[in-house]
């Protein structure tokens, strides 16, 4: 007996219907804001971390920036776009739902529903362009070997998809010679466009806010930009356009890349900002497979500095270890990860605009003394 939800019977509504509570054009950082809510403590905190950025990049050691989705609503894809350029972060991980507002930002110029008045006549998450786009992005990505988060950021850069014809989808699928995961991944691909009548040829999809978006500039200068989604965690999942089999097959390669850039933390820098689940679950597995590849090759990772960022009040000085189990501090998660993990961790209670903005300041003038 099927027990499955018959997702096909949902109706999905126009996003430009919907009530966005962020408009990007309004609310997005720019890099010399926040500057008076810095204390000073952060301020000398912020300036030791760039010199450990500075060094890594030096000795061309990664540096990982992991952060939540609340950081992209908060307006910070132009900063954090910023750092790419400037070459100070080699690698940027996120969750699903950082992927869906980002592009919502760069196809819409507003993101952010809301959930409560939403969800009340289910119409949260329905929203026809970000499940279609997103799903077909995703489909079209496994495809041609991309992750997860390149396959949106080439949507977003692009302008659109290139949709491959029957004859060329079915002479992959036929093919002994072609890898079973690109057979695999045509036949996904086939299956969806017959059900979304969607032709071959370049399917345009215009992103007039694409400036904003981090996965559009990650995409264009070539740095991973992975996405680490959940299954059932985001909008997207609603839509008839969703592809299981791509989820997976995207997302797996973005969690390969992402445990590559890990297994080059030796003298690197790891800022996990605002991600109390994604962020520690995905490092500590990765740093388990660097370590377990490197020992072969006698070497390992302890010399990486991990800063983390949230919201929670600091009541713990980490560096003197885990605490007690009857302090409330033991039971922060991420931090006692993060902790676990063996290479030196501290905790900043802050606002991510401010703390980003910050470290830019810092890392900005540093360049310029250098020039």
């Amino acid at each position: 007996m099927n027990r499955e939800f018959d997702r096909s019977n949902v109706r999905h509504f126009p996003l430009d219907e919907r009530y966005s509570k962020i408009d990007i054009m309004e609310s997005f950082v720019r890099e010399g804001q926040f500057e008076d809510e810095l204390t000073p403590d952060m301020a000398e905190r912020l300036e030791k971390i760039a010199d450990e950025i500075v060094h890594a990049r030096e000795r061309n050691a990664a540096v990982i920036c992991a952060f939540g989705a609340h950081t992209i609503k908060n307006g910070m894809g132009k900063i954090l776009g910023a750092f790419l350029r400037h070459g100070w972060f080699t690698h940027l991980a996120t969750n699903g739902a950082g992927v869906i507002h980002d592009w919502e930002f760069a196809y819409h110029g507003k993101s952010s529903e809301d959930v409560r008045e939403n969800v009340q006549v289910g119409k949260f998450g329905t929203w026809e362009e970000t499940g279609l786009y997103i799903n077909l992005a995703l489909a079209v990505g496994a495809y041609e070997g991309l992750g997860y988060g390149a396959s949106v950021g080439s949507l977003i850069s692009r302008n659109g998809l290139d949709i491959p014809g029957e004859d060329e989808l079915q002479s992959v699928i036929s093919s002994p010679r072609e890898e079973l995961w690109r057979r695999a991944a045509a036949a996904d691909l086939l299956d969806l466009l017959g059900e979304l009548d969607i032709a071959a040829g370049f399917l345009a999809v215009a992103h007039p806010c694409a400036e904003y978006s981090v996965q559009a500039a990650a995409f264009d200068i070539g740095v991973p930009f992975t996405s680490h989604p959940m299954f059932g965690h985001d909008i997207i999942y609603t839509h008839r356009a969703n592809k299981g089999a791509a989820v997976g097959r995207t997302a797996e390669r973005d969690f390969l890349a992402y445990a590559r850039s890990v297994s080059e933390l030796e003298g690197g820098v790891y800022l996990s900002v605002g991600s109390a689940v994604m962020s520690p679950m995905i490092f500590e597995k990765s740093l388990s497979m660097a370590r377990n590849v490197n020992a072969k090759k006698g070497r390992d990772i302890r010399n990486c500095g991990i800063h983390v960022i949230d919201l929670q009040p600091e009541t713990w000085d980490w560096s003197m270890g885990e605490p007690p189990a009857d302090n409330p501090a033991y039971y922060l998660r991420f931090m006692k990860t993060f902790n676990r993990m063996g290479c030196p961790v501290d905790y900043t209670s802050a606002d991510n605009r401010v703390y980003l903005t910050g470290l830019y300041r810092a890392l900005n003038k540093r360049s310029r003394h250098e020039g």
